[in-house]
């Protein structure tokens, strides 16, 4: 037994530890009590990382930490502690490399054994409670590894040490020259063999949505031509928003897709991919136009605003993937139902369209086989008449479901998940002119800001990483600051577009940077660490540099650093960021692919261009300004031009503003003063 001998996840504001409440594990929660127990009674950890929409972790609780039988052997055996990756990704990532290290498949639930003092030495993923799958049962892994740690303390020392080194292992370093735009231009040709010229993303399953290289083909399409690149995003954007992994009834994107067409989904939704997602529909929409991408982005953040939205304003985590223990079963459709709501006719109309007949498109034994998971992957994009017809049926369709028991909602609200949607709802909005979706942004930002800062013990304004209940995780990890930064640097710009505002934007922005500066910044290595320093419930702190599902803070902190310097005129920041890519260099250079994130801030380091609009009739300029993508713009609105003092380099171009006239600025020269959308368009090069 533990020295509690109790379960204490009641206690826990987490969705997903909370769902293990009522386990007969004697589950703790991460902390120094739960270490300090393990080393008190020198008991090897059993560290089970999860989070509240994966399927898998949902099997495995039922199967073994619902099971009596199973949970008496790790109360007997373990310490057991339960994680929350979402709550605490800083843990996730360490725990999650070590099990890389061990030559592993990475995955949740994450299944990792420790030594007393938190260091791991073996691990695994899924284990099933009977031995199937080639994976042996997990009570004989329990036992197998209690009689190691007691029987043979060499063996595990060796293990510990092997991993401890490689976690330990300084981030590359070396003089291997600068990075820069020929590297780019090399790198994009070599991607487009990789990407599905039928279906879009990434060859072969699953699929997920991959933003960063994504943006990385978009941004080629700049400056090595449309074809190939940027037609490869739409067309991996359209087979998203055509197919299965696309919710046609209530809007967003699932995580991801398990086959190679986007048209079986894992049906959970997560707020950070949906984040991403919006931006790609906002910048292909700029390019190509049409209704789809406006569609989706519209039906996006209407499910935003009906499904994951908190009373305050602020952005839920996640969606389940699962409802009554199945998989999918609130999304996936049989023919007997649609006829049953829409009438025969109507329902043969839709199913033509929406790939719903009576024969199914998934045969699943979970749902009785001949399942329909709605898509237009063969129909594509009806014409005005027909889609004038298939909405209300859709409606009556998105009604009905509505009575299902619906998926669990992880409402716990995350300063870095709600950055980037903050940022990708102010860029959507200024894209799509829909200046109400600001409004929601505004709101979200309102609430993290209020709600989710402290003032430490040296008197400095810090960021919460999770909230729910009232409750605060923290301190903050790099990415909730590198993204707040981005959320308020957004809704800097866009200011003036949507919802009044007193707030000042721009300085939290800074203080979301110094902290970073403070916390985060490794003086070694120049990189950012993703725990901050004063975090004292981890065994040591990493720096990871490339992409991951979520952003790496780096790219995110990077291209914030750049729109800061503009917005500000302080060449300063523009210091600190150059710094931060040569820190990084050699770790990008050790896999350019997997640093897309960084690239295409290295990209918008290069050739973004400032936009200034000053004079009392700027505001169509102001607004044209705000329609050019985000991706390559800066926008400096003079909205104070009395505040704006002697030396700024600014100045010039208020003074030569007159009644209203914009300014692009690259390079460090401005354009002629344009005075016109039309002018300013064909300045930038968008007419």
């Amino acid at each position: 037994m533990s020295a509690t001998g109790q379960n204490e996840l009641a206690r826990a504001a987490s969705p997903y530890l909370l769902q293990h409440a009522h386990n007969p594990v004697h589950w703790r929660m991460w902390g120094e009590a739960a270490l300090g127990e393990a080393q008190a009674l020198n008991r090897p950890i059993l560290l089970s990382i999860g989070y509240a929409a994966c399927h898998w972790c949902h099997v495995m609780a039922h199967e073994s930490f619902e099971d009596e039988s199973t949970a008496a052997v790790m109360n007997a055996l373990f310490v057991n502690i339960k994680v929350d990756r979402e709550e605490r990704p800083d843990i996730d990532h360490i725990y999650m490399t070590a099990l890389h290290a061990f030559g592993e498949r990475g995955g949740w639930p994450l299944t990792m054994f420790l030594t007393p003092a938190g260091e791991p030495f073996w691990g695994g993923t899924y284990f099933p409670r009977e031995a199937k799958y080639g994976r042996p049962s997990f009570v004989s892994v329990l036992k197998t590894v209690a009689e190691t740690f007691r029987g043979d303390p060499g063996r595990i020392k060796k293990n510990t040490e092997i991993i401890g080194r490689e976690l330990s292992k300084p981030a590359p370093s070396g003089s291997y020259g600068g990075l820069g735009l020929a590297q780019l231009d090399t790198l994009a040709p070599q991607l487009v063999p990789v990407i599905d010229p039928v279906a879009g993303g990434l060859n072969g399953a699953p699929k997920f949505p991959n933003t960063p290289i994504l943006e990385l083909l978009w941004r080629a399409g700049a400056r090595l031509g449309k074809e190939p690149y940027r037609d490869l995003v739409k067309l991996t954007l359209t087979q998203m928003s055509e197919g299965g992994i696309y919710d046609h009834l209530g809007g967003g994107y699932a995580r991801y897709s398990t086959d190679a067409q986007w048209l079986v989904p894992h049906f959970e939704k997560m707020l950070y991919d949906n984040a991403q997602i919006l931006e790609v529909l906002a910048l292909c929409h700029h390019e190509y136009g049409g209704t789809l991408f406006r569609s989706r982005a519209q039906e996006t953040v209407g499910w935003l605003k009906r499904e994951m939205t908190d009373p305050e304003g602020a952005f839920c985590a996640s969606l389940d993937a699962d409802s009554e223990g199945v998989e999918g079963k609130f999304y996936v459709w049989t023919y007997a139902e649609i006829v049953a709501l829409l009438g025969p006719e109507d329902a043969a109309f839709f199913g033509k369209v929406y790939d719903a007949t009576r024969f199914g498109n998934w045969d699943d034994e979970a749902h009785g086989g001949h399942a329909i998971i709605l898509n237009r992957l063969d129909s594509k994009e009806p014409e005005p008449e027909d889609e004038a017809r298939l909405a209300p049926l859709r409606q009556k369709l998105l009604d009905a479901r509505e009575k299902r028991i619906r998926p669990g909602l992880d409402d716990k609200i995350l300063a870095d998940w709600n950055g980037l949607m903050i940022a990708a709802l102010v860029h959507a909005a200024t894209v799509f002119k829909e200046p109400e979706w600001i409004g929601l942004a505004a709101r979200a930002y309102a609430f993290i800001v209020t709600a989710m800062q402290f003032t430490d013990a040296d008197g400095h304004k810090r960021l919460a990483h999770g909230w729910r209940a009232g409750v605060l995780v923290k301190p903050g990890l790099a990415l909730d600051h590198a993204a707040m930064m981005r959320a308020a640097l957004a809704l800097h710009e866009a200011r003036n577009f949507g919802p009044a505002t007193t707030r000042d934007y721009l300085t939290d922005a800074i203080g979301f940077a110094e902290s970073l500066e403070v916390y985060h910044r490794d003086p070694q290595s120049g990189l950012l660490t993703m725990t901050a320093k004063d975090a004292g419930d981890v065994i040591l702190r990493l720096a990871p540099t490339a992409d991951d599902a979520i952003p790496n803070a780096h790219p995110v902190y990077l291209s914030a650093l750049v729109r800061l310097a503009g917005l500000t005129g302080d060449a300063g920041w523009l210091t600190r960021a150059d710094a931060l890519f040569e820190a990084l260099n050699a770790s990008v250079r050790t896999n350019l692919v997997s640093h897309a994130g960084i690239l295409n801030a290295l990209d918008f380091r290069l050739r973004a261009k400032e936009i200034v609009t000053a004079g009392p009739q700027r505001k169509p300029l102001y607004e044209a300004a705000l329609g050019v993508p985000f991706s390559t713009r800066i926008v400096i609105d003079i909205d104070q031009p009395e505040a704006i003092p002697e030396g700024h380099p600014v100045k010039a171009q208020v003074d030569l503003a007159g009644e209203g006239a914009a300014f692009v600025c690259s390079g460090g020269t401005c354009s002629l003063p344009a005075r016109s959308e039309e002018a300013l368009l064909q300045t930038i090069g968008y007419a």
